[in-house]
């Protein structure tokens, strides 16, 4: 195997894969990544087994061939050289060797045929979206997941088909975030999978806000998404979601609307003094009124009051401040709204114009 490259040609590849890379591996061949070189073209593969990343660009092959290096050493040698640097990888036996101008480096391989890979998933359907609109579903739910629930269905985000849109769904059980957006050309059925919590951030990651199409393929175990020249490709959660329709209060009573920023400040300003641990704040509501108050063990206390809209009778109601933040900074629009039922009852939280996404919040006993 020989071939000759810009840097660009190969760092570009090498820094979309990279992230599923993990540092302190149980099998020594997932810290490498698969070069693979044929046709003109090169494709850089990497994987930790449950999520899979292919990036390709063109170069000049002089011989093709596959093999696999060790994938941050490659990555580091390859950002350390200069821009614009014509870059040769020839493999020689069991080494690969880089060479650019005057540096020459000398890199250990593994067998190609010893790097797992995944060919088929059995796509059942597949879903054209614009990549901001997938972006947007992640960006507005990942936060809600959960990080290492017994109940494994949790550490990850639900992704739903219906006949015209795409949903997706994260909780932790003390809090959801639900998105959806319009698919173009539909779904043909209605299916519902769980992507892992690693998977989502990294398509977090390589995802960005163009107006191109992407091709999502929804099999039994696993998700592919193809985004330009980088192929995603994630095994699913097997487990069942929660019937999360439930915990979404459904036109809650009471209303109250504010300037989106101002509460977000003055929740920032209110969780300093808050408990470290439990980060409850507590909401006081009565008619154009919203005072927000916490306090902790040292006896330190902080209140907030922000102007508001609302009709009705006085109410308390205390939350996790973090999880009103987070909610608060998903939401697009200067307005955001809140419903709240009691002081014993979850609120619903939304933008004061657009309602394609929607956040619960539990409340707390401070």
């Amino acid at each position: 195997m020989k071939i000759i490259a810009k840097r660009e040609s190969i760092l570009g590849p090498l820094q979309a894969v990279i992230g599923v890379v993990e540092r302190r591996q149980t099998m020594p061949i997932l810290a490498n990544v698969l070069l693979s070189a044929k046709g003109g073209h090169l494709s850089v593969t990497a994987t930790d087994l449950e999520v899979e990343l292919v990036a390709t660009s063109d170069v000049d092959v002089q011989r093709p061939g596959e093999v696999t290096l060790p994938g941050r050493k490659l990555l580091d040698i390859c950002r350390a050289l200069p821009d614009g640097v014509e870059i040769t990888l020839t493999l020689e036996g069991e080494r690969m060797t880089v060479r650019a101008r005057k540096s020459r480096f000398t890199l250990s391989t593994l067998p190609a045929s010893e790097f797992p890979t995944v060919e088929e998933i059995n796509a059942q359907q597949t879903l054209k979206v614009p990549q901001k609109d997938f972006k947007r579903l992640l960006d507005q739910t990942h936060f809600s997941m959960a990080q290492q629930d017994v109940r494994y269905y949790l550490n990850g985000l639900l992704l739903e088909t219906s006949a015209k849109s795409l949903r997706s769904v994260a909780t932790d059980g003390h809090r959801l975030a639900l998105c959806e957006v319009d698919l173009p050309q539909g779904a043909k059925a209605g299916q519902q999978v769980i992507v892992p919590r690693k998977g989502v951030l990294e398509l977090q990651r390589i995802l960005g806000n163009e107006d191109q199409i992407l091709e999502i393929a929804i099999g039994t175990n696993h998700v592919r998404v193809q985004i330009g020249d980088i192929r995603f490709t994630s095994k699913l959660i097997d487990g069942r979601f929660p019937e999360y329709g439930r915990v979404i209060p459904n036109n809650p009573p009471r209303l109250v609307t504010a300037v989106r920023e101002d509460l977000r400040q003055a929740l920032q300003r209110a969780a300093i003094l808050s408990n470290e641990k439990y980060r409850g704040i507590r909401f006081a509501v009565k008619p154009n009124l919203l005072t927000i108050q916490s306090h902790n063990p040292e006896q330190e206390e902080a209140e907030e009051e922000v102007e508001v809209t609302y009709e009705g009778e006085e109410i308390e109601i205390g939350f996790n401040v973090n999880y009103l933040m987070d909610a608060l900074a998903a939401i697009d629009g200067p307005e955001v709204q809140i419903g709240l039922t009691d002081g014993n009852s979850s609120c619903l939280i939304r933008s004061g114009t657009e309602s394609t996404s929607r956040f619960v919040v539990m409340p707390m006993r401070l």
